[in-house]
């Protein structure tokens, strides 16, 4: 037996939190009938589930590791027709969802399966899986304005995690280095920046968790390994 939201994570339908909701919302039937409650347990070999008037199924897991390009955004689909990273994607029958967000105009490294489970452990404040962005800013911050980023930096919701700065290179007019954050805020490197008066000019995720860009030219994408594949998921235990 197994728990309906989980099933309907491993069936691609939403991450586990998400297909929470979608039961309680009443969208979803078992063997014909409409079911409510989150402890619901099925027999995935003997139940019929169906989500939205439409029969749901496990369906072979896919992992991708994508190279985000500025100028697209982190959805599957978009209202006012801009390009989406799902679409970069070919030759990939299952439907895949972004793990977390990348802004419109930040480019890098982005996640992209049909796993939901996985998707829930990757992106639950929980787990404090650790993110890294090359960050350009307007100026010369000092490096105790820099200090500034790890210690805490009080936000509109409140004072951000500790993180960290590394490789840290002034050129010209501006100055980059890596930022390593654990939180996922909406546009939270971007709005540090701003707090310690130094804006961004050019923003790009290079890591997450144990996975990087390397051999990854921007809008490429390959497939996760298993090794891979396993290290993410070992990030819960």
């Amino acid at each position: 037996m197994e728990r309906l939201q989980k099933y309907m994570a491993h069936a691609g339908v939403a991450s586990r939190r998400k297909s929470e909701k979608i039961i309680t919302q009443g969208r979803v039937k078992v063997n014909g009938k409409i079911v409510t409650e989150l402890g619901t347990k099925i027999d995935p070999d003997k139940d019929i589930v169906e989500v939205d008037g439409r029969v749901i199924s496990k369906e072979k897991y896919v992992y991708i590791l994508l190279n985000k390009p500025v100028g697209y955004i982190t959805s599957v689909s978009d209202p006012h027709g801009r390009k989406t990273v799902t679409g970069l994607i070919k030759g990939v029958s299952q439907r895949i969802y972004p793990v977390g967000r990348l802004d419109y105009d930040t480019s890098g490294l982005l996640i992209l399966t049909n796993d939901g489970e996985l998707t829930y452990v990757l992106t639950h404040p929980s787990h404090m899986v650790e993110k890294t962005y090359r960050v350009e800013v307007k100026g010369f911050p000092s490096d105790e304005v820099l200090k500034k980023l790890e210690t805490g930096v009080k936000l509109k919701d409140g004072l951000t995690a500790p993180a960290r700065v590394s490789a840290v290179k002034r050129k010209e007019k501006n100055t980059i280095f890596n930022l390593t954050i654990h939180e996922g805020r909406n546009r939270q490197v971007r709005r540090m920046c701003d707090k310690i008066g130094f804006p961004v000019v050019n923003l790009k995720r290079i890591a997450f968790g144990p996975l990087n860009l390397k051999g990854l030219k921007t809008g490429q994408y390959r497939f996760l390994t298993e090794k891979e594949v396993k290290a993410l998921k070992n990030i819960k235990e």
